[in-house]
């Protein structure tokens, strides 16, 4: 277990998260997440969809559209557009990451994932314990 400082820390962070996941458009699950390197937030996202596209992530059905971005995939690119590097950072997110996700966490260079929920597909969270990020599961109120 961590120490209590870092615990305390991830609390606020993942706190600060589900607060940015309510900018989702997104009916059936809001999910944010931030980028979080020498103890600055470095990027941000939500769940929804590209730029450019109707902000509707539902069909008529209530199924989630095939081209919405994930929470950690709008972070990543966004930090991949400014001047930041994500080498080493930790990313915070309100759902645990899908496979998808996964893959660019671990090629954007993020060394660790704090998440509250976890998802009912767990292949993503597989695929970070097997290269060696760290993963860390804090449930929030």
């Amino acid at each position: 277990m961590q120490n209590q400082k870092q615990y305390e820390i991830d609390k606020k962070y993942l706190a600060m998260a589900r607060i940015w996941a309510e900018n989702s458009y997104c009916e059936r699950r809001k999910v944010g997440a931030l980028i979080v390197k020498d103890k600055m937030i470095i990027s941000d996202g939500y769940n929804g969809t590209p730029s450019g596209l109707e902000n509707c992530c539902e069909d008529a059905q209530g199924k989630t559209h095939d081209y919405v971005l994930h929470a950690e995939a709008n972070a990543i690119t966004k930090v991949a557009k400014s001047s930041n590097s994500s080498e080493g950072a930790t990313l915070y997110v309100t759902t645990s990451p899908c496979m998808e996700c996964s893959k660019l966490i671990i090629q954007s260079g993020i060394k660790r994932v704090v998440f509250s929920e976890r998802y009912r597909i767990q292949t993503g969270l597989e695929l970070l314990e097997k290269v060696g990020i760290k993963i860390e599961q804090i449930e929030i109120q």
